[in-house]
């Protein structure tokens, strides 16, 4: 019979003092590696935080609030109709008209302007549905009717009385915007 070989030594117990070190060695190097990754991506960072901030608060443009009324009627009725005055119901068959009026929209500028006349049916008569539209600005949004201030009536148009102050409402007023001269 062979004499059995010996076993290998066995290596060293880690001690505490050497895992320590380990981390450490670790960390230092993780620190260098986000280190250098934030000063490259830095002002790619800076960039994009501050195209986010511009979005979040309505998209940046060249600072003008006001357009006359005929204006910002086209634009809104591009986004709802694409301009075309003969539209399909939208909404689910719940909106109408080349400005894809609801029902209670309409009621609600009625009741404001009950000279308005009419029935619901009538908002898909561009001439009707605009008078309805501002029957429903100079109730909701009389300041900024007069003034002609495009995004508060566009996201009143679109989010109802409180519309202005909805975050939900800001992607339909870039596309108004997009409409506007």
């Amino acid at each position: 019979m062979a004499p059995a070989e010996p076993e290998p030594p066995a290596a060293p117990a880690p001690t505490a003092a050497r895992g320590h070190a380990l981390a450490a060695a670790a960390r230092q190097g993780l620190a260098a590696v986000v280190a250098r990754v934030r000063r490259r991506a830095a002002p790619g960072l800076f960039a994009l935080a501050t195209l986010a901030a511009l979005w979040l608060l309505g998209g940046s443009d060249d600072g003008r609030r006001t357009w006359p009324r005929p204006a910002i009627l086209q634009a809104i009725r591009m986004v709802e109709s694409g301009g075309n005055d003969l539209i399909g119901d939208g909404d689910g068959g719940r909106a109408i008209g080349p400005y894809q009026i609801h029902e209670v929209y309409w009621r609600d500028a009625t009741a404001h302007d009950p000279g308005l006349g009419g029935d619901y049916q009538d908002c898909r008569d561009r001439a009707y549905a605009e008078r309805v539209v501002a029957a429903y600005m100079e109730r909701y949004a009389a300041a900024a009717w007069r003034r002609g201030d495009a995004q508060t009536i566009a996201r009143v148009h679109n989010g109802g009385p409180l519309g202005a102050a909805k975050p939900a409402t800001l992607g339909y007023w870039r596309r108004v915007r997009a409409n506007l001269p």
